[in-house]
């Protein structure tokens, strides 16, 4: 047995914890007379040199296909995820990123009666990774709340999900939603009453608005009639009125 090969053979593979029991086989090795001076000098130089090397730090792991979170991203994710497109009961089922994905949903279907759009779309749109929109609609399927239509264009080609919101209580939320942001819209001033432009039109008779003054500011009884005429107002057609009457 070659025990200088052999000793050194566990040097080199045993970890640092490991090392003074091999120093200890060494030692008790050369006692014994199985190793000559030089061949223990050597080796315990070896099992010093690593017992003092510096362990390598491990890497840190990188995460695989995971959206990198930026803070315009998180922002994004939070103001979809309180946009209030989902009911508390069911928001309650689903992380910020996937509320933030069933609200892109949600508005989609509203404006066009379903959603279209690609998973890296609306993952851009909502801030979030792919991998977490599928899991979104995913549990929104298991849950009964959207159907998920699949568009084969060929073999290995597909055209883009059509998802349909049939959950009722989503439904009704949606509706209840689109009215109140409706009733909060500002109405213009003047009820939506049409303002005359006056305009300066010339006549080639003369006008006589003197008359028309003292009607207009006159507010004495109707029962009296004789003492509301004014001498201005008994114009000759006037008169052919009254006598006609």
């Amino acid at each position: 047995m070659n025990y200088a090969y052999e000793i050194r053979r566990q040097a080199e593979a045993a970890p640092r914890a490991a090392l003074p029991a091999v120093t200890a086989a060494l030692w008790k090795a050369f006692g014994e007379g199985h190793l000559s001076e030089a061949e223990a000098e050597a080796l315990s130089g070896l099992i010093e040199a690593k017992s003092i090397a510096p362990t390598p730090v491990a890497r840190p792991r990188k995460a695989v296909g995971s959206r990198p979170r930026t803070d315009a991203s998180m922002e994004r994710r939070r103001r979809w995820a309180a946009s209030g497109r989902l009911p508390p009961g069911l928001a309650a089922r689903f992380t910020v990123g996937e509320q933030a994905v069933l609200a892109i949903i949600a508005v989609e279907t509203v404006k066009r009666g379903d959603c279209r759009l690609c998973h890296e779309h609306v993952a851009a749109t909502a801030g979030v990774s792919r991998s977490t929109v599928k899991a979104a609609l995913r549990q929104a399927r298991m849950l009964g709340l959207v159907t998920i239509e699949e568009r084969r264009l060929a073999r290995f080609r597909n055209d883009t999900n059509v998802v349909r919101i049939t959950s009722r209580e989503w439904a009704a939320w949606l509706r209840l939603a689109r009215s109140d942001e409706r009733s909060a819209v500002p109405h213009q001033p003047g009820g939506g009453v049409k303002l005359v432009t006056r305009t300066n039109t010339p006549v080639s008779y003369a006008v006589n608005l003197e008359g028309w003054r003292e009607r207009k500011g006159c507010r004495k009884a109707t029962g009296d009639r004789s003492a509301g005429a004014s001498p201005q107002m008994h114009e000759p057609g006037i008169q052919g009125i009254s006598r006609a009457g």
